[in-house]
């Protein structure tokens, strides 16, 4: 449904991972496994307020391991999470369009900004009201807009249109250097709100985008498993919204708004993409870069009666992950076979001619580029921490997930968030991934299927080291 020809592109000269998995499908907690090499029970970042950098002041990050081997480390935008840039890892951490250099600015996510004027002037008014309730907020309270904006401007007048041309300017400088580097560039928008120039929303007709093709909460789930929509809540009109598992329903029009509101940011990072690629090009360095495109976790439009991320079900797990780089083999392959975003780290060390760190907790992918639809992972483990202010039964659990080739088998347990440990099994759940793709119903108390379940808790129990591919 999406129109993105530059990124369709890409993967015509590159390799589409089709069954790729988010450790954690939440911004931080995902961002600091795969930039560390180590899943969330190793890093201990499992929700937006962890640090890594505070629980582990040691760690080193893939552009730290890099910077060993002498690239030249730059960061610009959401690489490890918003304007939590970690300094350390980066040669230069936290690059930003000169115009958004505005002291009262420097907290403030990138995602934030609007066009329209009456909209920033309401914004700091509640922005300075929420302050003074609590002066330590999510993008230092900025995040209190419409969910959708689509002004008639230019590409560079919202912040990811002037971040790539921060971005190319930072490429025209560093391909005058002998000197290798590592570039992280962070796009805001698919994120809420869905901000995108007018051109993008035209390229879609509202009433032929599908709605959710399951929009309910799935038959016999726990109490606990949906997120309570409180990221949306923040945005105007919307908060007031229901629990996913109450009785709430969004009204067809507004989910074809944010539905919309989606594809054309996801258009508008495609074009952008697009103009980097064919300055890569103009300077010469395009078939001399490694090149790779991936997301931090999914993303619910309507599914399963929610819109963000937040659960440990595989429209949140799954991610897209495309990889391009010189003398590749199979250009313009793809492979079904399972991958883990953790599993970056090594890959891109071993394709770089880097030393792999003992310590990483993934698997290089460069095998599977070689060949496809050779043996690989037999599951792919992702967990979520939901706390008691947004589960519907106001309770605190951590949910341990694994995908086979098969089945989505999770089981959630008690959780102490001080000590960081598992108390007993409360519930479970399993999907059939092949008969029932949109996990419609939990299937994990039927008789018929009990020697399955048993046999997948085990398989869980072992943990991704005995899901390893035989090299």
């Amino acid at each position: 449904m999406a129109v993105t020809p530059n990124i369709d592109q890409l993967a015509g000269e590159g390799m589409t991972f089709r069954q790729t998995f988010s450790q954690v499908a939440v911004c931080a907690p995902s961002r600091a496994s795969l930039m560390t090499g180590l899943r969330p029970d190793s890093t201990r970042v499992w929700h937006l307020g962890d640090k890594f950098r505070e629980i582990h002041p040691t760690t080193v990050t893939m552009p730290q391991h890099f910077s060993k081997y002498g690239y030249h480390t730059v960061n610009l935008g959401k690489i490890f999470h918003n304007y939590m840039p970690d300094s350390i890892s980066w040669n230069e951490p936290d690059l930003r369009p000169s115009q958004y250099l505005q002291k009262d600015w420097l907290k403030r996510d990138g995602e934030t900004f609007y066009i329209d004027a009456e909209v920033n002037k309401s914004q700091a008014i509640k922005r300075d009201s929420l302050l003074k309730l609590k002066p330590i907020r999510y993008a230092d309270g900025w995040n209190t807009g419409p969910a959708w904006e689509a002004a008639d401007v230019h590409d560079t007048l919202y912040y990811d249109g002037a971040q790539a041309e921060l971005a190319k300017r930072t490429l025209t400088r560093l391909a005058n250097s002998e000197t290798p580097f590592y570039m992280g560039l962070g796009f805001f928008r698919p994120h809420l709100p869905f901000t995108a120039p007018k051109k993008y929303w035209d390229l879609y007709d509202a009433k032929n985008i599908p709605l959710a093709a399951n929009p309910n909460v799935p038959e016999n789930a726990p109490g606990h498993t949906m997120n309570s929509m409180y990221e949306l809540r923040h945005y105007e009109g919307f908060n007031a919204i229901g629990h996913p598992e109450s009785n709430y329903k969004m009204d067809e029009q507004t989910s074809r708004t944010l539905k919309h509101g989606y594809y054309a940011s996801v258009s508008y990072i495609d074009a952008l993409i697009g103009n980097l690629i064919s300055h890569l090009k103009k300077l010469e360095i395009y078939d001399n870069t490694i090149i790779i495109i991936w997301g931090d976790h999914g993303w619910k439009l309507g599914d399963h009666n929610s819109w963000g991320k937040m659960t440990n079900y595989n429209i949140d797990l799954q991610v897209p992950m495309i990889i391009r780089y010189p003398n590749q083999e199979n250009r313009g392959a793809q492979t079904y076979a399972i991958t883990e975003l953790i599993d970056m780290f090594p890959s891109l060390c071993e394709i770089a001619g880097v030393d792999i760190p003992y310590y990483l907790q993934g698997t290089s992918f460069v095998p599977l580029i070689k060949e496809p639809d050779r043996s690989w992972k037999n599951a792919a483990f992702s967990q979520f921490h939901r706390r008691p202010k947004h589960a519907a039964n106001g309770k605190r659990f951590m949910g341990y997930s694994m995908n086979t080739s098969k089945y989505h088998y999770i089981e959630w347990y008690t959780w102490d968030p001080k000590s960081g440990t598992r108390g007993k099994l409360t519930n479970k759940e399993l999907f059939d991934r092949i008969n029932d793709p949109h996990e419609t119903v939990n299937i994990a108390y039927n008789r018929e299927l009990s020697e399955v379940t048993i046999a997948l808790s085990k398989q869980l129990e072992k943990g991704w080291r005995q899901a390893k591919p035989n090299l």
